[in-house]
């Protein structure tokens, strides 16, 4: 078993009686990557600032590798090996890229060493290797001032891992960034994640399900919900924090409807009648009358998501009756576009994906060449 980086036991901080955290607790393990997300307010800054020691805890303990960090000094919990990035970039604007991670592997902090003396060969070999880590060694000798946004988020990135921490923090690294720089601070946290310890602080949704292995979601100061991805993104009390709304579903039905969407969205694109057949078959399985089915079919319709792993989907229905439903309604979404089922008629990615979801679901041979045949039946009545 890995040994725990960080232990947070009972937190809270107070702000003249409002807690900006509440008896929180939280751990994670040593060379983990852990995302953390939130609605605004949820105590997402206070947590990194506790962490960092920027703020004191009202009550309740932080450990970093078993010390106890109350009371110490910001400065002294950076020496101990926990480094923050904040959502802004801060790099120095009028020196180059490389000067910029030169001065971050500078040891020696004071005055005449930083400009009077030359940098060791070490440190030179460090800069070099960190150039290439965050993909800038074209740029080297280019001024940080005429770096894209992105290009900035990876410098500063590069100038946190020079200073050697064994606790990365990041807050919001792709807030205003293009999806290519998105993808690209993506790939270069997961790269890091496989020599550190990493918490990122997030909001995009899309880049969480990029990077994300261990998903922690704040909510009024507390912890309410940790797991991966795909589980996070289906438990009703997240969706109600996200979308102000307590889904009329459970957590069943909405795995049932996240591998539906999945199988729509196989080719990149969901069309109108793979979105009828989705919102039509969920609504009459899990509402009774008429009125109840069409104010279903209009909330249903903001669960549709993107870019779902099944494969860590499937695994959480529990009987045979609900893997029926999943694979009916599927075989039915990807003959939907058709209009007549047939194995000549089907886009070739949603057949790909129905094919690794009859797999997953793992019914007898029998029983999918019936509730296929059943779809096929239904259609042309």
């Amino acid at each position: 078993m890995a040994a725990k980086i960080l232990e947070i036991d009972n937190l809270t901080v107070s702000f003249d009686g409002f807690k900006a955290l509440n008896n929180l607790n939280f751990s994670m393990d040593t060379g983990e990557l852990r995302v953390i997300i939130g609605p605004n307010g949820a105590g997402k800054t206070t947590f990194l600032d506790v962490i960092t020691g920027k703020v004191q805890p009202t009550e309740g303990t932080v450990r970093f590798k078993g010390k106890n960090l109350r009371k110490i000094a910001e400065h002294h919990i950076s020496r101990l090996g926990i480094g923050r990035k904040f959502q802004t970039p801060r790099v120095y604007l009028n020196l180059s890229v490389r000067e910029n991670l030169d001065l971050a592997c500078n040891r020696q902090k004071n005055v005449f060493a930083t400009l009077f003396q030359r940098p060791p060969a070490t440190d030179k070999r460090n800069v070099f290797g960190l150039l290439e880590t965050v993909g800038l060694t074209a740029k080297a000798d280019l001024k940080a001032d005429l770096l894209s946004h992105g290009e900035k988020q990876r410098l500063e990135i590069g100038m946190l891992v020079a200073q050697s921490p064994e606790l990365l923090l990041v807050d919001e690294p792709v807030a205003g960034l293009t999806d290519e720089e998105t993808e690209n601070v993506g790939n270069l946290l997961l790269a890091l994640a496989e020599s550190h310890s990493i918490i990122v602080i997030e909001h995009d949704m899309e880049f969480v399900r990029q990077i994300a292995r261990q998903v922690t979601v704040l909510h009024q100061g507390s912890v309410l919900c940790e797991g991966n991805m795909d589980r996070i993104q289906n438990d009703p009390r997240v969706i109600e924090v996200y979308l102000g709304q307590v889904p009329s579903i459970g957590e069943k039905e909405m795995i049932m409807l996240r591998i539906a969407a999945s199988m729509a969205w196989a080719d990149g694109n969901i069309a109108p009648e793979e979105i009828d057949v989705i919102l039509t078959r969920l609504s009459r399985q899990f509402a009774d009358d008429e009125q109840q089915q069409k104010e279903l079919q209009h909330e249903l319709q903001d669960y549709l998501g993107t870019n779902i792993a099944i494969a860590n989907l499937v695994p959480q229905l529990e009987t045979v009756a609900e893997r029926e439903i999943v694979l009916k309604l599927s075989y039915e979404i990807i003959s939907s576009s058709a209009r007549i089922p047939s194995e000549d008629l089907i886009n070739e990615e949603e057949a790909i994906a129905y094919a690794n979801l009859v797999k997953l679901l793992e019914l007898p041979a029998e029983t999918v060449k019936r509730l296929e045949a059943e779809v096929q039946a239904m259609s042309k009545s």
